[in-house]
Order: structure tokens, then sequence, then C-alpha cells
């Protein structure tokens, strides 16, 4: 029984091909992180599992073996026919040749959901690094009936999206994750799990999506651009960041409604939790 390695080789010297750079393509080759993203993905005969960016299938395979169907989302064309070769025997595969950022999720869903009744829809998936972070908004954003998303993706940025609002490594988009998900690192994974080796030390992090938001707010649009504008000028007071940005009208209508929440002024803006951000939304909304 071939290795992944072995089997990696064999499948890009048949198919003479390379990884393309320009799509982030970075190859997996160690099986033992294979078969901890599907053990932590924990994948069920019922389940609809949603891969982005399949490659060459290693994980493809494994996911098959254990979900009631799998669709593939991937872009790079040169993949299609080694993918269909090498599942055209699995009844529970499905490819589609598209962006995922330009596909309809919750419609795929749907249409799926009509055929069958499925337990549980879990994405996985081993991320292009040049892309993560839209791809991941759009999963949360579009509010998809999802259980989980398992995904391995560049270490830094994950530390940022697994973060509890308010620790070291908060970002805006800390704040996003955690409204929609409670979130975990899985497992970090070295430059040499790879064939050709990343410049970047990669991670496995898993999403499981939040049956409600952490915080309840009328207007959440604003309340995400709040935070978007406070960590534009992260290195600044969240009040003064908060009045360059024009979320407040100035210096004095922002020190009277933080002093009236019990925050302190000079505060900075990855201090605060998601709860916080919250209550300054409710405020200002309460002025209009």
């Amino acid at each position: 029984m071939k290795t992944i390695l072995e089997e990696t080789k064999f499948i890009m010297n048949k198919y003479h091909i390379k990884a393309n750079k320009s799509l982030g393509q970075n190859f997996l080759i160690k099986e033992d992180v294979v078969e901890k993203i599907v053990q932590s993905s924990k994948i069920e005969k019922e389940d609809l599992v949603i891969e982005i960016g399949p490659g060459l299938g290693t994980l493809t395979k494994e996911l098959l073996e254990r979900a009631g169907k799998v669709i593939c989302i991937e872009l790079d064309k040169k993949m299609l026919g080694i993918l269909e070769d090498r599942f055209s025997l699995y009844n529970n595969f499905e490819i589609l040749n598209q962006d995922v950022l330009k596909v309809d999720l919750k419609n795929l869903i749907e249409e799926d959901q009509k055929k069958n009744h499925r337990k549980a829809v879990k994405i996985v998936a081993n991320l292009p690094y040049y892309i993560t972070t839209p791809i991941i908004m759009k999963l949360l954003e579009e509010e998809l009936p999802l259980d989980s998303i398992t995904v391995m993706i560049q270490k830094e940025v994950a530390n940022r999206l697994i973060a509890v609002p308010g620790e070291k490594e908060t970002g805006a988009i800390t704040y996003s994750v955690y409204y929609y998900a409670e979130a975990e690192g899985i497992l970090e994974v070295p430059k040499d799990s790879f064939l050709p080796e990343p410049e970047v030390t990669s991670k496995v992090i898993k999403l499981n999506i939040r049956k409600e938001p952490t915080v309840k707010v009328k207007n959440k649009p604003k309340m995400f651009q709040m935070i978007k504008c406070a960590f534009m000028q992260r290195r600044k007071t969240l009040l003064n960041a908060l009045v360059n940005t024009k979320i407040f009208e100035n210096k004095e209508q922002g020190t009277t409604l933080l002093k009236n929440l019990g925050m302190d002024i000079n505060i900075r803006p990855e201090k605060l939790k998601i709860e916080d951000y919250a209550a300054i939304c409710e405020a200002l909304e309460k002025q209009l």
C-alpha cells in the first residue's frame, strides 16, 4: 500500500501536475495530519460534507469513506480529471469547477436536502492562504445551516481566528468568528507535511457553529463596522479610533457614552469583549 507521499508523487507524474503557486497549492503528504483532520471533523454516514479545494483528493478519499455525500468545490480545471478518475466508483462524490466565493452555498445545501435527509452539513478544507479570510467570512456571514467548519490555514491567521476577544492575538476578525462560532485549535502542522513546502507553519482549527449568536444586537452590520474601524487604528485608544472614523460624532459624545457604560475612555480596541462593542452599538442606536 502506497504512502500518501508516494501516491501524491505518482499522481503528479501520471498527470504531469505541478503545484500552482498562484492558487496557493501545497499538497498534504502526512498520514497523521489527514487522520487528525478527518477525526476532528466527526463525520458520520448521514452527513453532507463540502470540501473546498480538494486538490489531488488526499482528504477527499477519507471523507468519501465516512460521509453520506461529499461535494468538492475546485477552481483548478487541471484537478477535475484527476478527481473524477480517482473517485469514479464512488456514488457519493460530486465535483463543482467553481470559485467557492461565487458559489451559492445555501442553494447547494438546500438542493441536497430536498433529495436526502442529512444529519448535519460540515465544511472541511485545506484553504489557500491568500484567500483564507474571505472564504471563512463567507461561510459565517451567509449563516448557512452548518454544524462545523474544519480547516487548515496559516498558523498566524489561525491564532487570530480562535482567540477569545480581549486576548493577546485578538484582531477584528476574532469578534466575527466568536459571534458565529465556538473555535478550537486542533493541530499545528509543520512545513514538511506538504509538497512543495510552504513558507509558513499551518494549523488545523475547527469552528463549531453556534445555535445562537453570543450577543443580541439590533444593528449587527453597524457593530461589525465599528469593530473594523476600531482595529484600523488599533494603536490608538478606542475613543480616538472611533472619533477618527466618524463612528462617534466627536470626542465629547464618545467620552460621555463610554463613561455612561462604565468603560475606561483610554481602553484599546483589542481589550474589549464582544459584549462591550454590542453595548456601544446599542447606545449609539438609542441616540438616533
